[in-house]
Parts: structure tokens; sequence; C-alpha cells
């Protein structure tokens, strides 16, 4: 599940041992001022008081199971009264006061927990206004934070009568601030994270925005319209159902009044209206307004969940001329798309696009950011009608490691890439910092209150058993796709840029100076510079760098025909599965390295692989003379000068059909992670006891919150009962809740091989007994070639609570097909799981690779 590095332990790094003065653009310099103002209501409690338990400051350097024993207790109904003084675990609850600004300030808060309570006179519904924390427990339900303390955080919730208990993890900062809200309205707008374009004074075409609704009610918000007014022009848009108690972010659209002028502001007049045509809010936005010539922010409907999306441009200084080139530039952690593009002057070849990783911190250009990315690509590709074969990828810091791993990824998208201060491997990045760090004097530590020995004991992994180590690696063998040193030889598709600063120890160059090494046993076309006394930021040229353009326009991508030889490497067809023409469409062995070598030879085209199952080959793009086909030494004809199917059976191959598209493939791969995407929909149980399905509705929100803060999502969440499958042709659906207590079940599972009701879960022949088991699934969704079913569910109480997590909507962690854990996993890690693997390429338990602890 996850691989993690607490998060103090860079910033330890960078700052009281290798900190860099911080100077230049805010493409390093990062992203957004926190959000202080109140607008959505009246502050009815400020908490002042709290109490603090300390945690460790480092954690193992990868832990497959995100784990936090304190909330494993709370949630249990095991822990102690929580009070001043009172034992937990290894430490004891604390007193803290709040000091400028209502923020408590700690440097344990980072790992540690903050306990908040207040005391209401009656039952009534506020907003629980927080920031500076991972995930927060209210009553005993889980809700998102605001790790990042944007100030963006809102939870509609109702207090009970008496004492009310908030519990806030820790998260990237040292400060924490919380207040309680009294909402002004039931349904009202907040323009605390807006999604905007840029209107153009020379593009009258409609555009798109966002907004959050707030839903404070305990009943549905449903036939809503947001009506928009811009000088001349208005327009009416439908506002999707929302929940109760629950904000989402809604789509609207904005037509461009006549009478806009360039540079200047427009000022937007937005009414909610009630199914009745009743005003429920009104508000203003200000747009920027741009020409199209100049650099802009764009807008578009994403695929993903119907959210709305931005991305930023450079256009060519050519205007209105077809097949230009495409530099796709990818941003640092916390740097806006806006900002990356800002950077770049104009070129006259070509338009530079900047993507927003769906966040200024996003998923490190993996999962849903990496699906950004394609997604800003062909979006370009479609409005600028660019040159395919003159397609680049760019992008510093993080940004830098997205350009090494996208384009590893997709290696016949580009015609050459530069990363720019970047690292290659996530998961490499970190472990490095570490390394460093236990390079570092004893004295070095003493201000962390923890000495080298217990460091490095504290951050090296370890098992109790051997089944614990076999279920670790098969978890973390879906991590495969991210590790883009296992895809290295698939720089050998185009040209590289290697782009570092000379003195960075933000991403240390000896990264750089390591890729340049490996690189150069192998690649014989690649560049590398080192700007001479370059920190992590030098300025524009960190990104903007002539050489660097100058070498992207010696390269394109030749002619497929033209190609006489093609490596290829990928760990799942579903993130990647081929190049140019010949795609890998199953694997023998899930997530494990597949490849294939082709070189063409007198007309005949020589394929060798590793790890494939079921091959395509496009013989018309290939541009063979003769009919000869050797696959590993195999010789073929094939019956067609066309598009033709092999499958390895016992290791010989056999001309096939199209496979079954209810079988594993490019379009439905899993594993789990997969699941939230196809415009995604989340469907709650509803048919439970009143404990399960309070517990289950609210999972779905806490899911719906995440995805929100950490991907600028914006899913639907439907009632099991009110849930229509026909509805939703072609969109993933995410269950919440098992065959007992979820209505929706029957539709969407009825022939899967996974059972799970009140007290037993059941995958093909094995079953499980008792109200301790939780489980995370995917499977295809029957009557659609495309479309997942994700199911989050428990067989009782203990288990759904063990359920709680959702790490899987963060980045960097790593879900197989099936995972099944029982209620001592968000305590014990990995000693807790019962059972991971994934699926044969039928979705069947029996030909698959499954790793069972019993």
């Amino acid at each position: 599940m996850k691989i993690r590095i607490l998060l103090s332990c860079i910033f330890l790094i960078t700052t009281f041992s290798f900190a860099q003065s911080k100077k230049g653009n805010i493409v390093q310099y990062f992203g957004k001022e926190k959000v202080e103002d109140i607008n959505e209501g009246s502050i009815l409690h400020l908490f002042n008081d709290g109490l603090l338990l300390k945690g460790k400051r480092f954690d193992k350097t990868h832990n497959t199971i995100e784990t936090d024993a304190v909330f494993a207790q709370i949630l249990s109904g095991d822990a102690p009264a929580i009070k001043e003084g009172a034992a937990m675990l290894d430490s004891k609850w604390e007193a803290i006061e709040a000091g400028e600004k209502n923020e408590f300030k700690n440097d344990n808060l980072r790992s540690g927990h903050l306990y908040l309570e207040y005391t209401s006179e009656t039952e009534q519904i506020v907003l629980f206004e927080a920031s500076g924390h991972t995930s927060v427990l209210i009553n005993g339900l889980p809700h998102e934070g605001d790790h990042y303390d944007f100030g963006w955080s809102l939870i509609p919730i109702k207090l009970k009568k008496g004492k009310n208990e908030f519990v806030l993890s820790g998260g990237r900062f040292n400060n924490m601030r919380a207040r309680l809200l009294k909402p002004d309205q039931a349904v009202q707008f907040t323009k605390r994270d807006l999604t905007l374009p840029d209107l153009l004074v020379d593009d009258a075409k409609p555009v798109y925005g966002a907004i959050r609704i707030m839903n404070t009610k305990e009943s549905w918000f449903k036939g809503g319209k947001i009506e928009v007014k811009i000088g001349d022009a208005t327009y009416t848009s439908a506002v999707p159902d929302i929940s109760p108690l629950l904000v989402r972010k809604v789509p609207f659209t904005i037509t461009p009044p006549s009478n806009l002028k360039a540079n200047e502001e427009a000022e937007a007049e937005l009414t909610l209206l009630s199914k009745s045509g009743k005003v429920l809010a009104k508000d203003t936005l200000t747009f920027g307004t741009k020409s199209k010539y100049k650099h802009h922010k764009k807008t578009f409907i994403s695929k993903v969940d119907g959210s709305v999306q931005y991305f930023s441009v450079a256009p060519s200084l050519t205007k209105d001329k077809d097949n230009q080139a495409l530099f796709l530039s990818v941003h640092g952690a916390s740097v806006e798309a806006v900002n990356q593009a800002n950077a770049y002057k104009q070129k006259d070849w070509g338009h530079l696009v900047a993507p927003t990783n769906r966040r200024p911190y996003g998923f490190a250009w993996e999962d849903w950011g990496r699906l950004d990315a394609l997604e800003v690509l062909e979006e370009a590709e479609r409005i600028y009608k660019t040159d395919s074969s003159h397609t680049y990828l760019t992008g510093h810091s993080m940004g830098g490691h997205g350009s090494w791993y996208l384009g590893a990824t997709y290696p016949d998208r580009f015609a050459a890439i530069a990363p720019c201060a970047g690292y290659p491997d996530l998961l490499r990045y970190r472990n490095f910092r570490v390394e460093q760090m236990a390079k570092l004097p004893e004295e070095d530590f003493k201000d962390l209150g923890i000495t080298k020995e217990e460091f490095i004991a504290q951050t090296t992994a370890s098992f109790n058993a051997e089944i614990d180590k076999e279920l670790d690696a098969i978890i973390m063998r879906a991590g495969n796709p991210s590790r883009t040193l296992k895809l290295l030889r698939n720089y050998l598709h185009y040209g590289v840029f290697v782009l570092h600063g000379e003195i960075d120890n933000v991403v240390p160059t000896a990264i750089a100076r390591d890729m340049r090494e490996r690189l150069g046993t192998y690649h014989n076309d690649f560049s590398y510079y080192e700007y001479p006394n370059g920190k992590h930021w030098y300025g524009d040229e960190s990104v903007d760098d002539p050489l660097l353009f100058n070498y992207f326009k010696a390269h394109s991508i030749k002619p497929t025909e033209a190609i006489e030889e093609i490596e290829f490497y990928t760990a799942s067809p579903g993130v990647s599965s081929g190049s140019h023409y010949v795609d890998i469409l199953q694997q023998n062995k899930p997530f494990e390295i597949s490849s294939f070598n082709l070189e063409k030879n007198e007309g005949n085209l020589i394929i060798t692989t590793e790890n494939a199952a079921v091959l395509q080959i496009d013989l018309a793009k290939a541009g063979t003379i003769n009919d000869t086909l050797t696959l590993d030494g195999q010789k073929l004809i094939p019956a067609s000068k066309d598009l033709v199917y092999y499958k390895n059976e016992q290791g010989t191959w056999k001309a096939v059909e199209a496979p079954s598209e209810m079988d594993k493939s490019p379009l439905r791969n899993g594993g789990f992670k997969d699941a939230f995407r196809n415009n995604v929909v989340f469907v709650y149980a509803s048919k439970g006891s009143k404990e399960e399905n309070t517990w289950w509705y609210n999972k779905a929100k806490f899911d719906a919150e995440k995805f929100w803060y950490r991907a600028n999502g914006a899913v639907e969440v439907v009632k099991d009962t009110q849930f229509k499958p026909e509805n939703y042709l072609d969109q993933n659906i995410v269950l919440y809740g098992n065959k007992s207590n979820n209505a929706a079940w029957n539709k969407l599972l009825k022939d899967a091989p996974i059972l799970v009701t009140n007290n037993s879960l059941k995958l093909g022949d094995k079953t499980l007994k008792g109200d301790q088991w939780g489980g995370l699934f995917i499977y295809p969704r029957s009557g659609s070639a495309s479309a997942s079913v994700g199911i989050v569910t428990a067989t009782g109480t203990k288990g759904m609570k063990g359920a709680y997590a959702n790490d899987y909507l963060v980045n960097a962690t790593t879900y197989p097909d099936v995972l099944i854990f029982d209620n001592t996993a968000m305590q014990e890690g990995v000693e807790g799981v019962e059972c991971s693997g994934f699926f044969g390429n039928d979705w069947s338990v029996e030909q698959g690779d499954f790793v069972w602890r019993n």
C-alpha cells in the first residue's frame, strides 16, 4: 500500500544541513497563500486549547500498509480516555495552546496528534474548518485534512449535544489551526479553491470553471443551477446532485462577453438557484482576460471524474499555423502550472503547455498526475493540431522526475526529453535522503531528540516472519510501473538532454551524475549539462535554456515504417502497453517487467519477448515487405497484413483472435487504484444497521473529500438504492459496503469470484469467517469493455473500521487487484494482511497470482 518516509526527514535535510537560499522565480519557491478570511459563516468557536501526543519523528523507508496506531486504538474503542497526562502508546497527552493567528505550533505536530473538544448545548450543523493536518477523526468518523496548509478545508458536521471530540493527525508542517463556523446559509458557494480559465479576447467559445458548493443540510440538494453573467453574456449550468453534509466542487460554463479587453479583469456574477428557481446564493468571481497569442490558462473536463482541470499555455509566436511542435512542461512540487508556463519565453516554432498534475503537489506525475499529463497532451494536440513527430517533454524538480517517468512510460510519444533538476525514481529519491541523513555526525541528531543509532533503526525496514516479506513483496510489485529505472532502456527511443545545477542540494547533483553514468553505458544520443554554480533554481534558464530547445529542434520521431529497431519495457499494459505498432496486451506474471525487442532484417520482423502472454502487431504500420514473422525464434506466417494477435501457450506462440473484451487488457488491467478513473462514481451502502450505514456513507464522503483535496476531484456520491447502472454506462464504480448492506452489490458483482457478507469473506474457494475482515478489490464491470468496479468492503464493524484509511488516493502507494486484511493492519501493518495478489488474465482466481498468510 504505502511507500512512505516521514516528510520531516526531508525538511530536516533541506534546512539544517543542505538549505539553499530561496531566490528566483516562483516556479521554485512555491505555491499558494493560505486562506485566512471567512466568508461562509460566523465563528462559533476558536480552538485555543488542546492536547498533543508526540509521535515518532521518523518512519521506515517503506511501509506497504499505512499505519496510525492512535487512530487504530480510538476506532477500536480500546483507547483510554484522552486527558492531560494520560498515556497512549509510548507517549503522553500534553497540554498545548494556540498562539499567533490561533495556530497551534510545535515541531511534534508533524508526526503527532492533536486532540480538541467542544461542548455543544444542542445538536447543530456546523463547518469544521481546520488546516495543517492530514486527516481528522470527528466523533469517531474519519475526514480529510489540509495536509499542505492551504486553508481550504470545510467539513459540514452535525455536532452532538454535549462533548464532541476531534483528533487531528500531523501534516506537512509544524502548525495546525481549527475553528467551528456557523454557516450563513444551508446551501451556498465557497470561493476557496476555484478552478478558472482566462477569458480570451480573440476566442469567443464557451469555457469551463469550477466552484465548490456546500450542502450543510441533512438532505440531498438536487436540481440546482448556476447562472453566470459577465457583461452582456449569460449562461446557466445544471448543478449535479450533492449528498447530505458534503462540499462538492461543480463545473459551470462561461460564455465570454463581446466587450472583453486584454489584460483587464472581468467580473462575473454567479447565482445559485434551487430546482424551483429560488435564489439561494450569490457571489462574484474575477477572471483574467488575455489574448490567445499570449501566455494564458485553459480549462477542460477530465475523463477521470468529470471535474474541471486547467493547464497553462505559452503559445507559439507563429500565429494560426498547424503542424508546429508541442512542448509538454511538467512542474515541480507546489508550483502552479501558470507559473511553470510563465517561466518560458514564447517560441516561434511550437506551443508549450503546462499541466497541473491535478494539484501543485499532486502525484509526482504518477497515478492521476500521469493521467492529467496525458489528457493535457491530447487536448493540446486537438486544439493546436501539432506535429506528432515534434512532441517534446521537459520539467523541473518533481517535474524533472515527471520527465524521466513519463518519458520512460510513453517512449514513442516524444522526440526528445529534457529532465531539469530531476530524479528518476521517487522511492529512490526519498531513500537517498535517508541515506544522506544517516551519514550526518552524531551531534546533528541531538536537536531531534533521537540518537543516530535510533534513527537508523527507525528508518530500516524489517519483517517478523517470512510470510510478511512475501506479502510485502507482492504488494510492492503493484508499484513496478513507477520504478523508472526498470524501464531504463525505453530512453533509446529518443534523445535525452539532462540539465542540472552544479551545486543543487535539493535534488542533489549526484543523482543527475548517476543518470549520466547509466545512460553512458548504452545510449548514444544524450547530452548532459551542469549549469556552473547553479543551485536548484538559478532563474528561468533552469527550464528555459536555449541549449535545451536547440537540442529539441534537432530531434524528431522517425516515420513508423522507417524505424528499424524498438526496445520496449512495461510493468503493466494498463499503464503503457507498447510502442509504435507492437503492444503487449497481457502478461504471464502481472506487474512484473514485460518487454519486447524488435528488429527488421531484410524485410522480416524479428521479435523477442519477456513476460508477454498476448501480443498485438499492426503489420500495416510496420512497413515490412515479406510475410515472415519471427517470435522468440519461432517462424510464423501472419494470416493478415493488418492487425494480428498472438498468444504464448506454454512457450509456443499461436495466432489467435482478438482477446475477449472481458479479459485483462490495456483498457482495464488493475490494480485497485485503477478503479478511480473513467468518470468514477462512489456508491455507498444504506441497507445495513444504523452504525453500518453511517460508517459507509462517511467512508464514501471521506474518499470524495480526499480525491477533491489531492486531485482537484469532483466525484459523484450515490446512495445504493438510487443507483441505476444504465445511468452510468462505461463508468467505473467504487462500491462501499458488502452484499448484506449494499443494494447495488448484485447489480455489479453477481458473477464475481468475490463474495463479502456480514461475518464472511469468500475469494474463490477460500472463506474467512468473522467480523474483523476488510478488503479492497478491483473487478471488471459486466457489459463494459473498459469499466471496472472497485470494492471497499468489510465483514463487520471491526473490519470496516480497519478499512478506514484511504492512502490509495495518494501517490507512491501500491495496490494489487486484491488486498485482504484484518482490523490489526492499521496498527501492525503488513502483519495484519491475510492475502494479496492479482487476478489472472481472465479475471479468475484460479489463474491468478496470490499470496495467502494461511
